[in-house]
């Protein structure tokens, strides 16, 4: 995705000439309902930040009340220390990329993109490089005179990047802007999204329901849950340390345990499931109740016991091929029915309903949490 203008400009440029924000105790009320509750943000210079949540949970109040759309009951945002809660949405300078494109039927692509250099009082002649520059970098160039309509969909979005940028905003704001598309291309975007992040160094804010795109493209990730801060970090940090089972559960899947812990033995402890017992690390009180997360991909299988510290043996209940992965269903004695993810290629069972395996994994493969 080689061009001119925007895409030339050296990432050091970029990151110097990005921008930070602060959203500080921010709360939005419907009546009694708060949409948003007393949240507090830091998105530093550059960044790709993920607002990812499920449906209800406050991401797209977060994103539009930076984008000025709406007003909050409560809090400030700042850009770069300045208060900016008040000010109109035109006076942001903001880049803004809906769902649904929001691109004018009636103009052409180029019209599209030249359009907020329009209303920012820039003549044509003057806006036909970074216009060019902007098609360039979304690799539409030759297709500067068709209609929206006569695009893809992913053309279409790609249009509505460019218009957002084209003016160099101060940030980009994105509102669930792939979830329109089928899954080959979704996931084609999300590559380029990624790589004209880093290239451009703009801070992005992005808003999706969808983990698999905020873990592949974020640098940060918040996990909103009823207009709160659920957990937030880097997403491997999220991924491999949930602190609750709503994020263990949200981001990915995980199988959860519920037991007690007996004792400690150095850096892990034993937890007692009924009969059973596992050897948990981290550190815990003994005669503690304690809930465990564990994902499906961390659980081994095999014929035999394995010579793991947790082994439990089963019977395949039910099962789902995905090409790469088997997906099963496995009935335990203690610990109720399991979830586990292996690799097709040269799997070592035979993934038949009925048939015998034993499961096993190592201490750190699971984390307590906290329940929901």
């Amino acid at each position: 995705m080689e061009s001119a203008g925007l895409a030339k400009k050296p990432q050091a440029e970029g990151r110097a000439a990005s921008h930070s924000l602060s959203i500080r105790n921010l709360s939005k009320y419907y009546g009694a309902l708060a949409a948003v509750d007393d949240v507090s943000i830091e998105v530093e210079r550059g960044k790709f930040l993920t607002l990812l949540g499920p449906s209800g949970s406050g991401k797209t109040t977060i994103l539009m009340s930076i984008a000025g759309f709406v007003q909050p009951s409560a809090g400030e945002i700042l850009l770069d220390d300045r208060p900016i809660t008040n000010l109109p949405p035109d006076k942001r300078n903001f880049g803004m990329v809906f769902q649904g494109y929001a691109l004018f039927p009636h103009m052409s692509v180029e019209d599209n993109i030249w359009f907020p250099l329009r209303v920012r009082g820039v003549s044509r002649a003057e806006a036909a490089k970074s216009v060019t520059a902007s098609l360039e970098l979304v690799q539409m160039a030759h297709l500067a005179k068709r209609l929206p309509t006569q695009l893809s969909g992913g053309q279409q979005q790609r249009v509505a990047l460019a218009r957002a940028l084209v003016f160099q905003p101060d940030l980009l704001l994105l509102d669930e802007p792939l979830s329109a598309l089928d899954k080959k291309l979704r996931a084609d975007l999300q590559w380029e999204l990624k790589s004209l992040h880093a290239r451009l160094g703009t801070t992005f804010i992005y808003v999706t329901h969808d983990q698999e795109e905020a873990l592949s493209m974020s640098d940060d990730i918040i996990i909103l849950r009823d207009g709160k801060i659920e957990q937030m970090g880097a997403p491997g940090e999220l991924y491999e340390r949930p602190v609750t089972r709503f994020v263990a559960d949200f981001l990915g899947k995980s199988n959860f345990i519920r037991g007690q812990s007996t004792g400690a033995d150095g850096n892990s402890f034993r937890v007692a499931v009924q009969d059973i017992a596992l050897q948990q690390a981290g550190r815990v009180a003994a005669n503690e109740a304690v809930l465990i997360a564990l994902r499906p991909e961390k659980i081994s299988v095999s014929r035999t016991r394995p010579s793991l510290p947790n082994a439990i043996e089963g019977r395949i209940a039910a099962f789902n091929y995905y090409g790469s992965s088997y997906h099963l269903q496995v009935e335990t004695g203690g610990l109720g029915d399991l979830i586990v993810t292996v690799p097709a290629w040269k799997c070592e069972i035979d993934p038949a309903i009925g048939n015998s395996i034993w499961l096993g994994w190592e201490p750190d493969a699971s984390v307590v949490v906290r329940d929901n």
